[in-house]
C-alpha cells in the first residue's frame, strides 16, 4: 500500500510528510522509504495556534477556524507529497492532526484534541485518511501517548541487548524493547528550551540554534533542583504529558524573582531536559538509545546527554536507516495501514491500555474506501528500506 504519513508535534514548527510503500508480509511490515518533506506552517496560523494552546483560552469560534485552517495545511502538504514521491496517486493518507490538548488528570488521560479537519485532506486528494489515532487507545483505558510504542517495539525487536527510542520533540518520548516494551514521556524535550529562548528573544526566536546558547550559559544549580521537583517525574509508567503542562507559564512561575541571564536560563532547561531523560531511562538499563526528532539538531543536548547514559550508547535513527526527522510521520504511515488492515495499533504494554485496540477514524475517499483483506497474523517485526 502506497501511504503518506503526516505529522506535527508539540513543537508546532511544521507538517512533516513522508511517502512509503508498505507491505506485510510473513509477520514482517516492511516500509521503504519513498521520501520526506516538511512544509512549516504559515506564519500568521502557527501565531495563532501557539495562542490557543494552554495556558491560552479560546472560544469556539478560534477551534473552528484552526480546524479548518490546520487541515488546509495538512491538505496542501499531502497534496505536495503525493506527487512528488507518487507522481499524483496514493492508497492511504494517514494525519495524526495537531494536538492542541491532551487531557489528563491525576495520571489518568480523560480526553485528547487534535485539529486539523481530514475531510480537507480527503477532498483535496481523493484519498481515504486515517486520523484521530488517539482516542481510540483513551477510550480503551490507555495514555493515548506515546503511540510510537508498538512501532518503535516492531522496528527494534531482534536488536542485540536492551534499545531504547528517544524522540525529543517538544516532549520528550520512550520506548524501551525487552520481553515487555515500556514506553512514556519522560517531560519536556524542547518545549522549555524553546520558550526560554522566545522569552530572552521577545518572540524574534523559536529555538535554541545549534544549541549556541546552552554551550554558552552556565547551569544554575539551584533552579534545575526545583525544577527537578516536579512531581510527573516521579509518576510511575505508563504516563504522558505535554504543554498542558510544560509551557511558557509554567518557566515564568519557577523563574519568578531569579536574575538569571538568558543563556543561563537555557543551559539550565536544557540540563533538565537531559537529566529527566537519563533518569527515566536510569532504572530500565538500555544498552542503545537510538534518538531521533528535533533535539537531536542541538549538538549541546546530545553532547550533555551522551554523557549522562551511563555506559548506553547514543546514536540517532539515521544511522539506522530512519531519518530523525521523518520518525514519527513514518511511525503514523504504518499505524494508518495496520488500521486499514483492521490490525491493531496500540501496545497495551506501553500506553497501559486494557486491551490492544484498532486506532483511528477512516474518511472515505474519492472512491469510498475498501477494507483490504485482513492479515493472518499481526506483524512481529518491522523493517524500513530505501528505495
Amino acid at each position: 500500500m502506497r501511504v503518506i504519513g503526516l505529522m506535527s508535534g508539540t513543537s508546532h514548527d511544521a507538517i512533516d510528510a513522508v511517502g512509503a510503500d508498505i507491505v506485510l508480509r510473513d509477520q514482517t511490515i516492511h516500509v521503504y522509504l519513498i521520501g520526506q518533506l516538511s512544509r512549516p506552517y504559515p506564519g500568521s496560523l502557527r501565531s495563532e495556534l501557539i495562542a490557543a494552546l494552554p495556558p491560552g483560552t479560546v472560544d469556539m469560534a478560534t477551534v473552528c477556524r484552526l480546524d479548518t485552517a490546520i487541515g488546509q495545511a495538512f491538505a496542501d502538504a499531502a497534496d505536495a507529497a503525493m506527487r512528488e514521491f507518487f507522481g499524483g496517486s496514493a492508497e492511504l493518507i494517514a494525519s495524526h492532526g495537531q494536538t492542541m490538548y491532551h487531557w489528563v488528570s491525576d495520571g489518568t488521560t480523560r480526553g485528547t484534541l487534535q485539529l486539523g479537519q481530514p475531510a480537507w485532506i480527503a477532498e483535496r486528494t481523493g484519498v481515504p485518511v486515517v486520523s484521530d489515532f488517539r482516542s481510540r487507545d483513551i477510550a480503551a483505558g490507555g495514555q493515548g501517548a506515546p503511540l510510537v510504542g508498538l512501532f518503535d517495539a516492531l522496528w527494534l525487536a531482534g536488536r542485540p541487548g536492551r534499545a531504547a527510542a528517544l524522540n525529543i520533540g517538544g516532549i520528550a518520548n520512550v520506548t524501551v524493547t525487552g520481553d515487555q516494551p515500556v514506553a512514556f514521556d519522560t517531560g519536556p524535550g524542547n518545549a522549555l528550551i524553546d520558550a526560554a529562548v522566545e522569552r530572552c528573544t521577545g518572540g524574534c526566536e523559536h529555538f535554541d540554534h545549534a544549541g549556541v546558547r546552552a554551550a554558552r550559559g552556565q547551569v544554575d544549580a539551584q533552579l534545575l533542583e526545583i525544577l527537578l521537583a516536579e512531581p510527573y517525574y516521579r509518576a510511575p509508567a505508563p504516563k504522558t504529558t505535554g504543554k498542558e503542562l510544560f509551557n511558557h507559564a509554567y518557566l515564568e512561575r519557577v523563574l519568578d524573582g531569579r536574575t538569571l541571564s538568558a543563556d543561563d536560563i537555557v543551559a539550565t532547561v536544557t540540563a533538565l531536559t537531559v537529566r529527566t531523560i537519563a533518569d527515566a531511562l536510569a532504572p530500565l538499563h538500555p544498552t542503545e538509545v537510538i534518538a531521533s526528532g528535533g533535539g537531536t539538531r542541538n549538538p549541546t543536548l546530545m553532547a550533555l546527554l551522551g554523557a549522562h547514559l551511563d555506559g548506553a550508547k547514543l546514536c540517532t535513527s539515521d544511522e539506522l536507516g530512519l531519518p530523525s526527522a521523518a520518525k514519527e510521520a513514518t511511525a503514523f504511515a504504518v499505524l494508518g495501514f495496520l488500521t486499514a488492515h483492521g490490525l491493531a495499533g496500540s501496545q497495551p504494554a506501553c500506553t497501559g491500555a486494557k486491551r490492544a485496540t484498532v486506532l483511528g477514524s477512516i474518511t472515505p475517499g474519492a472512491a469510498g474506501f475498501t477494507i483490504p483483506a485482513a492479515a493472518a497474523a499481526a506483524p512481529q517485526l518491522l523493517r524500513v528500506h530505501h528505495v
